[in-house]
Parts: C-alpha cells; structure tokens; sequence
C-alpha cells in the first residue's frame, strides 16, 4: 500500500480526506505541494496539450513510465522521468506499481432526481419497452411526477450523495441536467438545486437546462402550449438568473421534432444558452443534424446513426458523445462508435447517470461497455473519457489530461498490468485514491 510521506520522509501518515468545500476556496487558499514519486504509468501525459482526439488520434494515447509527478497549490507543476524527480517536497506520495489517470471528464448526466425507477427495470424484464413504459406515465414523466413532490433540500441532499459517489469513481468535472421538472417552477428549482452543488462541489460542474425532456402530462393534447412555454417563460428565466450553460432538447420519435428543436434551440442562443442535444436514441431523428446546423457543443446518444449522420457531424464542430450504458440498460443497439473514429471524427464518452435508463455513474465501467460493444481501442476510450469529454464541456483548457498548467484532478489506480487492464475487468473498480486540486481528497 503506498502512502503519504512528510516533507522530511519520516514515516507516514494516513491519507487525508478533505471535507466538502467550494473549490474557488480551495483555489484561493496557498497548499503544499504534492510530489507523486515511482509512478509505473502516467497516463495521457501530455508536453503539447491537444484540444481533442479525432480520428486516428484518438488511438494516440501519450504516456510515460517509471515517473514523477508533482502539483503545486491546484495544478500541475511538473512531471517526467523519475531520474529527473525533485528531491523534496512538502508533502510525497509513493505510487510504485501504480498507474495515474486524469479525472474522468463525465459530460452528460441527470443526477438531481427524486426518487429511482426499479420497478420500470421490472417492467421491461417482463417485456415492455421505453416508449411503452413512457406512454403509460413512466419514464421521464414519472420522474417528474416525483420531483414536483420533493423540497428542494431533499434534492440536494440525493444529488450531494452521488455527486461524492461519482468522484470517489474517479470523476474531477461533470455536467448536470435539469428535465424532470417540466413546469416553470420546477425546472426552475431543479437548477436552483445544482447551483447549490456547485458551492459544495470540489470538482467543476456545468449546468444544462432540459426542459424539453418530454410533453409533460398536462400538456399531452397541447404540445405547442408547451413549447411555448419552454420559449417565452422558461429560457428567459433560466437566463435572467444564470442558472444554466446550455439548453438542450431531446429530440426524438415520440418526443420533440427537429421543428420544435429548432425553435428551442434559437430562444436558448438569443439568451446566451448554448446548444447541446439528446439525438437519435430511439430513432433516427434528424437530431444530428439539426444540433450540427444550430452549432450545437455535442450531440448526445446517437445509438441510431448512420452514414448521414456521419456526414453531418464532419461538417461542422459538434462533438458525438455516446453513452453505452444507456444501451446496456436498455438494450438497445449500441452507436457505430468504431465507424464515427474511422471517419475522422472525435468521439465522448458519457454515463447518462440517469434515475430510468443508465443508473450508473462508474465512469470505468462506460470505458469498458466502449471496448467491448463498440470495438473502441482502450487508448481511444480513454481519451473519449478525458480529454474528449472536458472538450463536451468547454473545460479541455483546464481539465482531461496531464499537462503543465492544467488542474490538479487525477486519480491512482489499483495495480494494472497495462492500460488495456482498465476496461478489460468491467467489472472492477480501478480507483485506488483521488486527488483533486493538488490534494488528496479520498484515497
């Protein structure tokens, strides 16, 4: 078991782990340095840092063995071959026979719920689908059911829980969806909720408003009302008190047309709000294309897509961002990830962390479903799940790889043989201790 040693190497101590705390508190307050010495691997070490892989370089996965690391208040100071380490810090970490990965990069997820949905699991066990379960009331409508009932210090206090279980997996920045209120109020309060996470949140959040997550139940016969709604009250409101980055639109059979996307997606840019999308998950929507017309930062999902949809997206910036545990789950087909890199494109990885369709947040786990159901190489799912993702987010500056000058959000894996050890044991938790900001902050 490796451990902390003191600035003067005299025996050592136990790990600390930090309470939560707003991360610009810890940004502002002066911290040792951290030097992590005998590192087997740092993985996605990079001495010119990319914006994104695409293509081809996505398989380009840069790393370095037998190496130092060392982080200075919240970022990355240094790094390189331990023949070159330093000498003393304030505070060692001794990672012999271990790997280091940056954070997780976890850019799709609706973590703010009521209530989970098992008994739907049950359901489609019996043999009902989504859409059957969505017509009947389930689904996102059941959530919103739930979440209009629910205070709003209840919500936090559920989204506070998985928050820290998503960073004990590994994740140091995360997106967070609205879309199970689908009123004004609740919508609204939903956000509320994750501005409140991001006072506590050690790692970044970006905040996404989904109010076109479904035609909620009262407006099932006056859908137009609804979307009137989203325009003319939601979205003016979500921007006036900056409670949210991006509007997004699920955009799918059964859920909203490329019209009624359009027109979202247009109020949300008028108000600052950027586009992002759910496409193509149960159909073959036009989603694609209309988050690539609107300049949307990713379109999302995209278990149907095709050679159009290929084409569209090589047209313009947006980032495909898949989420295999969503076609675990459900058991839908999986998206043509391995036809998406041939073609030159830069694929996400994603949880969905969702109460209905991918109860998960392990982002490792996503990594592996990558490999195995869509023959992605583990070099590539990696930097889908890195890089790529801080990219989903507009955080790559910052965050999804090792880099001097980026922040300090990485994590030690238990001991691997190589970095294809990851996803080939799916079912393992390979996260032996998190640091965030320089500082470990479980371990």
């Amino acid at each position: 078991m490796h451990g902390f040693e003191s600035g003067n190497c005299r025996g050592r101590q136990k790990y600390l782990v930090l309470p939560p705390q707003n991360q610009n508190t810890i940004q502002r307050r002066k911290m040792p340095n951290l030097l992590i010495r005998n590192i087997k691997t740092l993985v996605q070490a990079e001495v010119a840092p990319r914006p994104l892989a695409k293509g081809a370089d996505m398989a380009n996965l840069p790393v370095l063995h037998d190496a130092y690391l060392l982080l200075e208040n919240d970022r990355i100071a240094a790094f390189g071959p331990m023949t070159e380490c330093p000498e003393r810090a304030d505070q060692t970490l001794d990672a012999t026979g271990r790997m280091v990965f940056p954070s997780w990069c976890d850019s799709h997820t609706h973590i703010v719920f009521a209530a989970t949905r098992e008994e739907e699991f049950v359901d489609r066990i019996r043999g009902l689908s989504y859409e059957e379960i969505a017509r009947r009331g389930g689904g996102i409508l059941n959530s919103a059911r739930r979440l209009r009932e629910t205070s709003e210090d209840a919500l936090f206090e559920g989204a506070w829980q998985r928050l820290q279980e998503v960073i004990g997996y590994g994740t140091g920045a995360i997106e967070i969806k609205s879309g199970y209120g689908l009123s004004v109020e609740s919508e609204l309060k939903m956000l509320r909720v994750i501005r409140r996470l991001k006072t506590v949140s050690p790692i970044p959040i970006k905040a996404t408003f989904l109010g076109a997550h479904a035609i909620p139940t009262e407006y099932q016969d006056r859908r137009q009302e609804y979307v009137d709604l989203v325009v003319h009250q939601m979205i003016p409101q979500v921007a006036e008190a900056g409670l949210a980055d991006y509007c997004d639109v699920f955009c799918d059979r059964g859920f909203f047309t490329v019209a009624e996307t359009a027109r979202i997606l247009q109020a949300g840019l008028a108000h600052g709000l950027k586009p992002k999308i759910h496409a193509n998950e149960l159909d073959f929507s036009g989603g694609v294309q209309v988050g690539v017309a609107h300049g949307a930062i990713s379109v999302d999902h995209l278990e149907c897509a095709g050679a159009a949809e290929i084409e569209a997206l090589l047209q313009g910036n947006t980032l495909p961002t898949l989420l295999p545990g969503c076609a675990f789950f459900l058991g839908i087909p999986y998206a043509p990830a391995r036809q998406m890199i041939d073609a030159g494109l830069p694929v996400v990885l994603a949880t969905d962390y969702n109460p209905g369709s991918a109860p998960s947040g392990r982002m490792a786990l996503v990594v592996s479903l990558a490999c195995i159901k869509m023959k992605m190489l583990p070099e590539e799912a990696i930097n889908a799940a890195t890089l790529n993702g801080a990219r989903a987010m507009e955080l790559e500056a910052e965050y999804g790889s090792i880099a001097v000058g980026k922040k300090a959000n990485l994590f030690i894996a238990r001991p691997l043989a190589s970095v294809a050890q990851l996803p080939y044991s799916f079912g393992a938790d390979p996260v032996e201790t998190v640091v965030l900001h320089g500082r470990v902050w479980a371990g």
